[in-house]
């Protein structure tokens, strides 16, 4: 990330949707496999702000994202609803502190419409959301004036 942030210099916003989670049945996962989603999606968006606070320009923001199951949670989605509702608690807990007028929030979606053949079983009675949906939520994020929110689509 540092050597990504090296060669980006300043910018007005930063967006991420990166990250993956564990979906597996509670009663069998591991510490290991719940950690997936604590390193690979948590930390890895939270750090995408800890180290680019530099890199983003005054009145700038950073937008993360979470997802549905923290809210509406579904089988084997333990491990993303836990982080889901870390990135939220994140960002609530960040935007009172960042620097230099810097906005940050994160989007919600459900589950996207070209996502349902790949989750299939996992979400039922979930009504998919379309990816224009989502990308106003993006744009509300990035260009609207709103921080320390969690902006749900669907």
């Amino acid at each position: 990330m540092k050597a990504m942030y090296a060669r980006l210099g300043k910018v007005d916003a930063i967006v991420t949707c990166v990250g993956h989670v564990h979906f597996g049945p509670i009663a069998t996962m591991t510490p290991e496999q719940f950690r997936k989603g604590l390193n690979d999606k948590l930390m890895g968006q939270v750090n995408l702000v800890l180290l680019g606070m530099d890199n983003v320009n005054d009145n700038g923001s950073f937008t993360l994202t979470s997802g549905v199951l923290d809210r509406d949670p579904v089988r084997a989605g333990a491990n993303a609803a836990a982080v889901n509702g870390a990135l939220g608690a994140f960002v609530k807990g960040a935007a009172i502190e960042m620097p230099r007028g810097i906005r940050i929030n994160a989007v919600s979606p459900g589950l996207l419409e070209d996502s349902v053949v790949k989750y299939d079983g996992f979400f039922p009675g979930h009504e998919p959301v379309s990816a224009a949906r989502v990308g106003l939520a993006y744009a509300k994020s990035v260009d609207g004036a709103i921080t320390g929110q969690v902006i749900c689509v669907g």
